[in-house]
């Protein structure tokens, strides 16, 4: 529990950290009055606008108001359509939970899998042409990747929507874009970590003792290769974010990507804000996840905390 504690806590200030950040950066771009009225204002209404949106005051004070109404459950307005964020957020959320979900389980799925197996049977070609497949998941970019999907599956042979989030077939291309890069990183590292660990002394032990190799393999190396595993997983989480929005851009998935950059583009603070909020909310519990996990597998981190 001392563990679990401490790694909420740190969440939490984590949290305010990224709010605090995006709150001052976000005001620091500009004032977004002046892209919404592009053609310009008389001083009596830029002033008027300026006080229907509360920009006249100072920004600490903005932040103080701000913060309050986050702990009312209450995340502003967005600037550009005059609707609270967090309809316009759940209308786009549940496509890019999708989408994220579904990489991250094939990735981890497929790809710690074949990772082990490569691992036990580095002799073979098999584990070349798996390790072959990881280089090839490194080297091609995901835009690079999506843009051949499209031309091939769906413009030459017609078998996959170019577009679009109407049924289950238009995330096959998107997920499977998205998925690539760390389906190759979970084959490179658990493979590397299964090597570290099947040439410690207690494997060969193990074996010595005549046990058969699939126990070896899976009951005393695995357990031990998934720490490390465990350990870097969260933080691949994080590097999905510039990935996500790129493969929504792409594939004209309607997900909160695009709403992120438009509310950059827009300067349309509530609707920024909210995104990295959420963005670093999925961030923080899967690393929090991920803490608790590796506690689980190791019992030196319980017996640290």
């Amino acid at each position: 529990m001392t563990f679990i504690v401490i790694r909420l806590v740190r969440a939490i200030l984590t949290m305010v950290f990224v709010v605090t950040a995006v709150f001052f950066a976000s005001r620091y771009s500009g004032n977004p009055i002046d892209i919404m009225f592009p053609e310009g204002l008389s001083p009596e209404e830029y002033a008027f606008w300026e006080s229907y949106f509360g920009l006249d005051k100072s920004f600490f004070a903005q932040y103080v108001a701000y913060f309050k109404g986050l702990l009312e459950g209450n995340f502003g307005l967005s600037l550009t359509e005059f609707r609270p964020v967090t309809v316009i957020f759940a209308e786009r959320l549940p496509n890019t939970i999708t989408l994220l979900a579904s990489a991250i389980v094939l990735s981890v799925g497929v790809g710690i899998p074949l990772g082990i197996y490569a691992a036990a049977n580095r002799e073979k070609t098999i584990s070349n042409v798996i390790i072959a497949i990881a280089f090839c998941g490194y080297a091609i970019p995901n835009y690079i990747l999506a843009i051949f999907m499209i031309l091939l599956f769906s413009f030459t042979l017609h078998w996959m929507p170019s577009s679009g989030n109407e049924t289950w077939v238009h995330f096959v291309m998107p997920v499977i874009t998205l998925a690539l890069w760390l389906l190759a990183w979970n084959i490179r590292f658990t493979r590397s970590a299964m090597l570290d660990v099947l040439n410690e002394d207690f494997i060969r032990t193990a074996r010595a003792k005549g046990l058969r190799e699939i126990v070896v393999v899976h009951k005393h190396a695995l357990r031990n290769a998934l720490i490390p595993i465990v350990s870097n997983l969260g933080l691949q989480v994080a590097g999905f974010v510039g990935w996500v929005v790129l493969v929504e851009a792409v594939f004209a998935l309607e997900g909160i990507g695009s709403l992120i950059v438009r509310g950059a583009l827009l300067r349309d603070f509530a609707v920024l804000q909210f995104g990295v909020i959420v963005w670093a909310a999925v961030v923080i519990v899967a690393n929090l996840i991920v803490d608790i996990i590796y506690a689980i597998l190791d019992p030196r981190v319980r017996i640290g905390a």
